[in-house]
C-alpha cells in the first residue's frame, strides 16, 4: 500500500480481528479459570462462580470486545439462565430485572433528556456561548468554572446525580461544540477535559457537604444505629474541609496535567463567543420555557425532598418537555445514547447486587476486616478505609455499597480496642462521594459523563484508577491526622 493510498477497511481488518479476538478471549478465559477453581471456605460454590462470572463482566466492559451494553446484558444472562442467583427460572428473571426498579437509573434517563431540551432549544448552545464569553480565554478557567458550579449547589442538593447530571452536565456538555470538539477524533481538544473535571469536583463536593449526597445521611444512620454516635452537619463540613479545599483547587489542575485538553489557550474565544451570542440574538420562547422547567426541578430538588424523590421531579419535568414543545415524543424514543445508557446501567445494578444476594460481599468484608484486628491502630483504620473505599468497584450505586458494607465494618471495627470509633465511621462515610468517579458504573454522574462519548471506555478507567488513588491518598495522607486531631 502506498502512502498516498487510504487505509480501507480491507486493509484494517487483520489487526482489528486479532485484538477483537483477544479482547474476547481474556474475559472468558478469566471467568472460566476462576469458576473451575474450588470455593474459598465459608462461601459457597453458586457464591464463587457468580463472582468469576462478574470478573468477567468486569474485563469485558473495560476491554470493550463488543458495545458495552450487550456485555452487560450477556452477563445478567447467563447469571439468571444459570441460577447463580435465585433459585428458580422464575426469580431469576426477577432478580435479572431488578436493576430497571433502582431511581437512579430512571434519574440518569431523565437527565439525558433535560440535556436534549438544552440542546433542541438552543439554550445549551447559548449558556455555553456565555460561558466561553466571560471565561473562554483558558481552558483551565473554564475547568474551574465547572468545578465552582459543583461547590455552589452542593450544599443544596442531596442527588448527585440531579446536581451534575440533571443540572451541571445539561449546559457543559454544549461547550465543547463551540471549540469544535466532539465525541471521537476531536474529543481530546478540550471535551474529555471538561466531562471528567465535571465528574472529578462531582466526587469530591459530594463528601464534602452531608447534603450533597444522599448516602452520606444514610451512612451516618448506620452509624448511629450501629454506634450511637451522631454527627451534625457542622462536624462533617468542617471534617472534611482540609480535604475537601485540597482536592477542589487541585483537580482542574490535575485533570489539565494528567489528560490534558489539546486547546489549552484561545485568544480570539471571547469575543468569537460574543459574535456568536449576537448572531443567536434575542432569547425564544423555546428556551424561555425550558430555562422556566430547570429552574423549577433545581428548586424542586433543593426544596421539595420531603414532598417529591428527585426521580418523580425528572420524570414530571420531562412529560411537561414534551407537552409544550421543548421537545417531541420521537425526540425522546429516538434518543439511542439515552435509552443505552439506561440498559447498560439497569443491568450493571442487577450484577453489582447479585454480589450482595449470594453472600460474597458479606464474606469478603468478614474476611478481610477480621484480617486487620492484630495490625496497630492507625494501621487498621488506614485498612479499613482503603478497604471499603476500593470494594466499590463492585458496586453501581453509592446507596447499595453503604447499606451492604457500612453494617459490616462498623461490626467489625467495634471489635477492635481502642479504635476511635467517630473518626472511622466518619472516614468511611466521607468515602461515599470520593469512590463516585472510580468506574464507568460508580455512580449516576460517572454513568452520565461516560455516556458524553467524550470519555473512551479504556481512558475513563484509568483515569478512575488514577484519580481514585490520588484521592485516597490525599484523604488518607491529610484527612487522616486532621480527623484525629479534629475530633479529639
Amino acid at each position: 500500500m502506498s502512502a498516498s493510498q487510504p487505509a480501507t477497511s480491507e486493509n484494517r481488518a487483520p489487526g482489528a480481528a486479532r485484538r477483537s479476538v483477544w479482547t474476547a478471549l481474556v474475559p472468558i478465559v478469566v471467568c472460566a479459570g476462576l469458576a473451575v477453581l474450588p470455593a474459598p471456605e465459608g462461601l459457597t460454590p453458586n457464591a464463587w462462580r457468580y463472582f468469576a462470572l462478574f470478573v468477567g463482566v468486569i474485563l469485558g466492559l473495560i476491554l470493550e470486545p463488543v458495545p458495552t451494553p450487550i456485555i452487560a446484558v450477556l452477563g445478567v444472562t447467563l447469571g439468571a439462565a444459570l441460577n447463580l442467583v435465585a433459585k428458580t427460572p422464575s426469580d431469576s428473571v426477577k432478580w435479572a430485572l431488578s436493576g430497571f426498579s433502582n431511581q437512579v437509573v430512571w434519574l440518569i434517563l431523565a437527565a439525558y433528556m433535560f440535556g436534549l431540551g438544552y440542546e433542541k432549544t438552543g439554550l445549551g448552545r447559548r449558556l455555553a456561548l456565555s460561558l466561553v464569553k466571560v471565561l473562554g480565554r483558558t481552558t483551565l478557567g473554564l475547568g474551574y468554572a465547572v468545578a465552582l458550579s459543583d461547590v455552589v449547589l452542593g450544599p443544596f442538593m442531596p442527588s448527585n446525580t440531579a446536581r451534575s447530571g440533571g443540572t451541571i452536565y445539561p449546559i457543559i456538555r454544549n461547550i465543547p461544540e463551540v471549540f469544535g470538539s466532539r465525541p471521537g477524533e476531536s474529543a481530546r481538544k478540550i471535551g474529555s477535559y471538561i466531562m471528567w473535571t465535571g465528574l472529578a469536583t462531582t466526587a469530591v463536593t459530594s463528601s464534602l457537604f452531608m447534603t450533597a449526597n444522599a448516602p452520606n445521611v444514610l451512612g451516618l444512620d448506620l452509624v448511629r444505629k450501629a454506634t450511637q454516635i451522631s454527627v451534625t452537619w457542622r462536624e462533617w463540613f468542617f471534617g472534611f474541609l482540609p480535604i475537601g479545599a485540597v482536592l477542589l483547587a487541585a483537580v482542574p489542575l490535575l485533570v489539565y496535567v494528567v489528560y490534558p485538553p489539546e486547546i489549552k489557550i484561545s485568544t480570539d474565544a471571547q469575543s468569537w463567543a460574543a459574535t456568536e451570542l449576537a448572531r443567536l440574538g434575542a432569547i425564544t420562547k423555546r428556551e424561555l420555557t425550558m430555562a422556566g422547567l430547570a429552574v423549577v426541578a433545581l428548586v424542586l430538588w433543593i426544596f421539595g425532598g420531603s414532598y417529591l424523590e428527585a426521580t418523580t421531579v425528572a420524570f414530571g419535568v420531562v412529560v411537561i418537555m414534551v407537552l409544550t414543545g421543548v421537545i417531541t415524543w420521537d425526540d425522546l424514543i429516538g434518543y439511542k445514547q439515552a435509552w443505552s445508557m439506561l440498559l447498560w446501567f439497569g443491568t450493571l445494578v442487577s450484577l453489582a447486587d447479585g454480589l450482595k444476594i449470594v453472600g460474597f460481599l458479606d464474606w469478603f468484608a468478614t474476611h478481610t476486616a477480621g484480617a486487620l484486628h492484630d495490625l496497630p491502630i492507625t494501621w487498621v483504620i488506614i485498612g479499613f478505609v482503603a478497604i471499603y473505599y476500593i470494594v466499590h468497584y463492585a458496586f453501581a450505586s453509592l446507596t447499595a455499597h453503604a447499606t451492604a458494607l457500612m453494617p459490616v465494618f462498623l461490626a467489625a471495627a467495634l471489635t477492635v480496642k481502642g479504635l476511635p470509633m467517630k473518626q472511622l465511621s466518619l472516614m468511611l462515610c466521607y468515602t461515599s462521594g470520593l469512590s463516585a468517579a472510580l468506574t464507568p458504573y460508580a455512580s449516576g454522574p460517572s454513568a452520565i459523563f461516560y455516556g458524553s462519548g467524550y470519555l473512551p471506555t479504556r481512558a475513563f478507567w484509568w483515569l478512575g484508577l488514577i484519580f481514585g488513588l490520588i484521592f485516597l491518598a490525599v484523604f488518607l495522607g491529610i484527612g487522616m491526622p486532621y480527623l484525629g486531631w479534629y475530633l479529639g
